[in-house]
């Protein structure tokens, strides 16, 4: 059974060329908590402070909260990409990363190549990669473009193929960013169909949204952000009717 367990999660980013005196204590006089220094005294960004929490198999979570408040930090967390420089991660299951629709492709290659890289490196034998490429050749909609080097494609050629490259095997634990929105109305409704399968089938669903009725109908839990401290975590429902209440007072 899948599992995540966070415990006093703490995420730093490093300022790199702040150096004189009296800019570091500019910067720290003006930035409250969210600027310090670490022990070798480089200024740093706290970018995810304390964060505990524990989440089970069949949990639907949405991360909710304002510009800036840590909910991409935290996904990238979730999926390996950052380090804790304190505290403890534990995840349990296989990760799938819709975060970047550019992540592990590469623009010089065509969309072809990099569907069989990808193939490759899950380990999935030649036949089956065949079908897979045509697979996501035909849900993409790109047609002879696939066989076109990525930099050629538009924004939106390109995260079609990311979508459909990313969402080719459903994992336990899809961790999803808001990117997913992006392309016409008709590659939407395939988009739809496909991430309610998506959604329905995995073990555990991660998503960092700004909208509020997406965290509603897909999720059963809440935890939101501010200031890249937990503030909320809770029943969807209650957690997102609180955060309304909040941004209109």
């Amino acid at each position: 059974m899948a599992r995540i367990l966070a415990e006093r999660l703490d995420i730093d980013f490093p300022l790199y060329h702040v150096g004189a005196r009296s800019l570091k204590k500019r910067l720290l006089a003006g930035a409250g908590m969210r600027l310090r220094t670490d022990e070798t005294n480089r200024v740093v960004v706290a970018a995810l402070r304390d964060l505990s929490f524990r989440i089970d198999g069949g949990e639907r979570v949405a991360l909710i909260g304002p510009n800036g408040a840590g909910k991409t930090t935290l996904l990238r967390t979730l999926a390996g990409l950052y380090t804790p420089v304190q505290g403890r991660l534990v995840v349990e299951g296989e990760i799938g990363s819709l975060i970047d629709p550019s992540a592990g492709i590469d623009p010089n290659s065509t969309g072809r190549e990099n569907i069989r890289l990808r193939c490759l490196l899950r380990g999935i034998n030649e036949s089956a990669a065949r079908d897979m490429t045509e697979e996501i050749g035909a849900f993409s909609g790109l047609g002879q473009f696939l066989d076109v080097p990525i930099r050629a494609y538009s924004a939106g050629m390109a995260v079609r193929l990311s979508f459909a490259i990313a969402t080719m095997i459903a994992p336990q634990i899809p961790l999803m960013d808001e990117w997913l929105s992006a392309g016409d109305a008709e590659f939407q409704l395939r988009v739809q169909e496909r991430l309610l399968r998506l959604v329905t089938g995995a073990d555990i669903l991660v998503i960092a949204t700004h909208n509020l009725e997406i965290a509603r109908a897909w999720c059963t839990r809440a935890i939101r952000l501010e200031g890249g401290r937990i503030v909320a975590d809770g029943p969807a429902e209650a957690v997102v009717a609180a955060a309304e209440a909040a941004a209109i007072a």
